[in-house]
């Protein structure tokens, strides 16, 4: 099993700032990759970003490419997103999530199969 707890996210102002940290403990030995998700009031949760463990390789949603930066913090055995110059439309929960899947489609996988672990999630508000 692997443990996942999301923290740093808020209440912030259009054109503004954010990091994200997601802490894995457990069995992170299993994993292949880390991903973040979001989910806004009355949507589906959504793909955001993901990264592979080992560090490396990156993948990120249209919506976000550009202003969003996955990366993994190898001291903290636990991965971030640094969101800059935030829209409303970036309103949402942002969950973490993780998966041991290595599969042909590298990280497709954890992008567009539902992921094995999840954080609860924290909320990301951005104001106009």
């Amino acid at each position: 099993q692997v443990q996942l707890a999301e923290s740093g996210g808020g209440l912030v102002q259009t054109g503004s700032s954010l990091r994200l940290s997601c802490a894995a403990s457990g069995r992170t030995d299993s994993v292949y990759a880390m991903a973040w998700f979001r989910q806004a009031p009355g949507k589906e949760r959504e793909f955001v970003a993901a990264v592979r463990w080992n560090g490396g390789s990156t993948f990120y949603a249209d919506a976000v490419k550009g202003r969003f930066t996955i990366s993994r913090d190898n001291t903290k055995n636990a991965v971030d997103l640094q969101m800059n110059s935030l829209k409303q439309a970036d309103t949402a929960v942002y969950y973490c999530a993780a998966d041991s899947r290595n599969t042909a489609l590298g990280l497709l996988t954890i992008a567009k199969k539902s992921p094995e672990y999840w954080g609860q999630g924290t909320q990301v508000t951005v104001s106009s």
